[in-house]
């Protein structure tokens, strides 16, 4: 295991205390009140790479909620950390720098049965190396494949209701389905959004949660800012109304029910959506400017905090500490 660069810290106090004040003015409620009473820390350490060029920078989180764990990928060497909701100091659990391939990592999530689905974004743009990879709970590489386009960006992922794992495309409008099947795990495109959704310079097809109904998967287009809609049975696109919402530089995407909080990296906005049941369209709640300091990439849900990922994204070289900052969900 890789030494921390952060191990020399003072002490979590201060840290958490700064997480607590970025909330107190993002008005979401306060890291400190969403663990108090019941001991789990604020924030979350993340381990730190020495040898990573540009310093760590960590953008996917996972969420266990069966066994209170959490998972968080590192874009500069594709390494996978590990935390639990009871811990203030996460690990590494699967190295990079060519581990199964892995170079660098993106969106990651987990099924029902524990198993851990990991988006490469570039990894395997161009090469022979795998695009994504799924593992068991218990670290086993179950799969490492590639993907029919060789020019792919896979981004973040999400469970469908059929259990099979939906990867978004960045450099396409494509979606690509993960399932293991009778002659093992396969990777096929699932659907083509190109009939409504024009390819853009930079980051395109991003983050990705299901409806309340279970009956669309809601993808984010950062480029343009608008939200897309996929139907679970027949792949069909058709755009989202958001109400006139500013979603620039929309990246991960998180869902409670028909609330959908939209984390606009760069942009250091946190959007709050109200979707109807089917996502056909949204209503705009608030937007609401997240810490100055920080640029947040995704959050997933555990326990009913938000965690949040802080990828230090704007920094040429990232210095630590790393961390993975807890609110509340906004409503």
């Amino acid at each position: 295991m890789r030494t921390s660069r952060i191990a020399a810290l003072a002490g979590l106090a201060g840290i958490a205390a700064s997480a607590t004040l970025s909330f107190t003015a993002l008005g979401m409620g306060t890291a400190a009140s969403a663990a108090e009473g019941d001991g789990r820390p604020a924030s979350y350490l993340l381990e730190g790479d020495p040898s990573a060029q540009g310093g760590s920078k960590f953008e996917g989180i996972g969420v266990d909620p069966e066994s209170g764990r959490f998972y968080v990928s590192e874009v500069t060497g594709g390494e996978i950390q590990r935390g639990s909701a009871d811990r203030a100091q996460a690990e590494e659990w699967l190295a990079g720098d060519g581990t199964d391939g892995r170079y660098t990592a993106r969106g990651i999530t987990v099924d029902d049965e524990g198993r851990i689905y990991i988006a490469g974004g570039p990894n395997g743009t161009g090469n022979d190396r795998p695009d994504l990879w799924v593992y068991s709970p218990e670290g086993e590489l179950l799969a490492a494949l590639r993907v029919p386009d060789n020019n792919a960006f896979l981004n973040d992922v999400a469970i469908g209701p059929d259990g099979a794992a939906y990867f978004t495309n960045s450099n396409d409008p494509t979606i690509i389905r993960v399932a293991e099947g009778a002659s093992g795990w396969e990777a096929n495109e699932w659907a083509d959004g190109g009939s409504l959704i024009t390819r853009q310079e930079g980051f395109n097809l991003g983050g990705i949660v299901l409806s309340q109904d279970r009956s669309a998967f809601v993808v984010a287009q950062g480029t343009t800012g608008q939200l897309w809609r996929f139907s679970v049975a027949t792949g069909e696109v058709s755009e989202i109304d958001t109400d006139g919402a500013n979603l620039r530089n929309a990246d991960g995407l998180i869902a409670q029910g028909r609330d959908l909080a939209v984390v606009r990296n760069f942009d250091k906005q946190l959007v709050h959506l109200e979707l109807n049941p089917s996502a056909t369209s949204a209503e705009l709640v608030s937007s609401r400017a997240t810490d100055p300091d920080r640029v947040f990439t995704t959050g997933k849900l555990l326990d009913g905090r938000l965690l949040l990922v802080d990828s230090h994204f704007d920094e040429q070289t990232a210095q630590g500490p790393y961390e993975i900052v807890t609110a509340r969900m906004p409503r």
